[in-house]
């Protein structure tokens, strides 16, 4: 047997093995997806035997390179690999155990769940657009601690979905603009979605498209691994992102039913997989990969241990080792705290009058300048949003990846996308800014945030009917509240430059979700006298009191709370003792007990919400009988002062729902 035949014949074996493993998974299951793991059988294994940089027995080390399967729906692909590769987490039980309760071998790949899954890919297109992310990370850390430190690709495997998604668009064109040359796609180019052949649907030229995004393009047979191989090899010399179109055969081995949609979503059935078997040359039973086959798929992983500990080396000599690993441990800088309370202090003595969109600017000056990590950007709005600091002027483009904020352009699906991206790679804390009525474009990517459980931070201005004269489309009446009902996700609306500093110290400090800030455009008067502590920190807190025993307790968020402060003082004045509770974060709150909710909220007191939003979602605090102040509908185009007087949100309509409520 000449060198050349017997590396042929290995990689038969190591593909076929997916091959194997993946049909008989999804049979297992009933449920899956089998096609694709064994049309891109042999480009995956390609890249993982000769050009992915890991490690099983240390999925985590830092100068790894990403694997991202943006095919999310191939998820057995992926979890073959990880299985052959080494990684103890994905053993032979839980192969067998794909899509079964409490199992980590889910639907779509989950991060957190297995080792070596770097981002939940569930929708199409959040995975290659989170691929940007990483690629962006990457670069940015390689200009902050060099080669020795950083340098690795990232690589994605797409499909067809992935690249009909109107997010990779932004996606691509995001990544060709800043030249992100570790940027690898294979493109799983099979021609087929479940309705079948793409064509019914489709005619776009994607080698086109990708060029003309100023990406290298590279034509291969997908099932040639030399061709592969030296398309990836050609990809990691480029200077710009490269897409590797792979021309394959969806469900390749399969007798009758390879090349058809009928491979795509279904189980092959145990007559065409005995048939299969025999197509492929492989004898073996169900679940069952010889030892040979075993020993092939160890050797990557043992060239990954090597290059790691070479890595380890490297780290232990430089002289930005502890700041490198201070970063990618997520760990904040020392002192930002004393920073942000001595910024506290100065808002108590002059008291602002400003949109809380501008405290939150301020407030970045402070975090920013403390916190090296934060990365910031904006979707062409920044002018409105505030999110860039003098300490992160310098922009990342193609020739400065040291930069720390980036302008994503018009590209909201693709911001939050990468900011997912960038959290998950490491070293990075991400915050970028756009209108709150744009958060519709951003949900894909907001909900794997919290499902993840990552530190990414959305900052959404102009959060209500104060947005004025642009009208009924950009004010954000319902988002709100739509928000607020993703679970993990924590939304912000804070009342003044206090509790914005008050909100954003929480924002940074929380490593187990997301954070989203939804700002005033219009100027708000301060509420706040003291910084003793962080009273949003439980959510809400009593800002007002009656010294009398109240009678009723007003609740209101952001730019309500003032509104509410003044009716307090009016009712006062009535002799009518109330209190005040702000609540910058409705969802902490609900997470607290129900004593504490009980002392700030007065358990058997009538309430009234004032929110310039709609009601839903304060059902955990107010029942039916309890009043609202707030919207019932769309918004007008009108100067905002206006539009709160015609829709009834004045100091004027909560003393009146009062005195009503208690028959005054």
């Amino acid at each position: 047997m000449t060198e050349i035949s017997k590396s042929e014949f290995e990689h038969k074996l190591m593909s076929n093995a997916i091959t194997a493993l993946s049909m008989d998974a999804v049979q297992a299951a009933n449920s899956g997806h089998p096609g694709m793991p064994m049309g891109m059988a042999d480009a995956a294994t390609v890249l993982f035997a000769k050009f992915l940089k890991f490690n099983p027995k240390d999925p985590n080390w830092p100068d790894r390179d990403r694997f991202i399967l943006s095919a999310g729906h191939g998820s057995m692909l992926i979890y073959s690999l990880l299985h052959l590769t080494g990684y103890k987490a994905v053993n032979m039980e839980q192969i067998k155990n794909f899509r079964q309760l409490g199992s980590i071998t889910a639907g779509h790949p989950e991060y957190g769940h297995v080792p070596g899954v770097e981002t939940t890919t569930g929708p199409l297109g959040q995975g290659i657009s989170n691929a940007v992310g990483f690629a962006i990370a990457e670069r940015q850390m390689n200009a902050r601690f060099g080669d020795d430190l950083v340098d690795h690709y990232t690589y994605v495997i797409a499909g067809d979905g992935c690249l009909m998604e109107g997010i990779s668009q932004e996606a691509i064109s995001l990544a060709g603009h800043l030249k992100l040359n570790k940027l690898i796609v294979l493109w799983d180019d099979n021609n087929i979605t479940i309705d079948g052949a793409v064509g019914i649907s489709d005619s776009t030229d994607q080698k086109k498209r990708f060029e003309a995004c100023n990406w290298d393009v590279i034509k291969v047979d997908g099932h040639n691994a030399k061709k592969v191989s030296n398309a990836i090899r050609r990809a990691r010399k480029s200077l710009k992102p490269t897409l590797i179109a792979c021309k394959t055969i969806i469900g390749k081995g399969s007798p009758t039913k390879s090349g058809t949609s009928k491979v795509h979503g279904a189980p092959l059935g145990a007559e065409e997989i005995i048939e299969t078997r025999k197509a492929i040359g492989w004898s073996h039973d169900s679940f069952i990969i010889p030892d040979e086959v075993y020993r092939l798929w160890k050797k990557p992983g043992r060239k990954g241990r090597s290059e790691q500990k070479s890595w380890e080396k490297r780290l232990k000599e430089s002289s930005v080792m502890t700041e490198f690993n201070r970063a990618i441990n997520g760990i904040l800088n020392e002192g930002w705290k004393k920073n942000m309370l001595e910024y506290k202090k100065d808002l108590v003595k002059t008291s602002p009058t400003l949109a809380t969109r501008a405290s939150s600017g301020n407030a970045l000056k402070v975090l920013t300048s403390s916190l090296t990590d934060m990365i910031s950007g904006s979707a062409d709005l920044e002018g409105s949003n505030k999110t860039k600091t003098p300490s992160t002027e310098s922009e990342i483009q193609f020739n400065n990846y040291g930069g720390r904020y980036i302008n994503y352009g018009i590209r909201e699906h693709v911001m939050g996308a990468a900011m997912n991206g960038m959290a998950l790679h490491g070293g990075i804390i991400p915050y970028s800014g756009t209108f709150l009525v744009f958060a519709d474009y951003c949900r894909p990517a907001i909900r794997l945030s919290a499902i993840m459980g990552i530190r990414v931070i959305y900052v959404m201005t102009h959060d209500s009917i104060g947005v004025g004269e642009d009208g009924p489309t950009h004010q954000p009446v319902e988002h709100v509240a739509s928000l607020r009902a993703i679970p993990n996700l924590y939304v912000f609306r804070p009342a003044d430059a206090i509790e914005t500093a008050e909100c954003w110290e929480i924002s940074v400090e929380r490593t187990s979700g997301p954070s989203l800030h939804a700002l005033t455009r219009q100027n708000l008067p301060s509420v706040r006298d003291s910084v003793d502590k962080n009273e949003s920190k439980l959510g809400a807190y009593v800002l007002r009191k009656s010294s009398r025993k109240c009678q009723i307790t007003l609740l209101a968020s952001g730019s309500e709370v003032h509104l509410a402060v003044a009716a307090y003082d009016k009712l006062n004045s009535l002799g009518i003792s109330s209190k005040v509770v702000s609540v910058p974060c409705l969802d902490l709150f609900l997470e607290q007990d129900d004593d504490y909710i009980n002392e700030v909220i007065g358990e058997n007191l009538p309430k009234i919400v004032i929110e310039a939003g709609i009601r839903q979602g304060w059902e955990g605090i107010i029942n039916r009988k309890d009043g609202f102040v707030g919207m019932s509908s769309f918004g007008a185009s009108a100067p905002g002062n206006e539009l709160f007087n015609h829709f009834g949100i004045t100091t004027e309509a909560i003393v009146n729902k009062a005195k009503k409520m208690l028959d005054l």
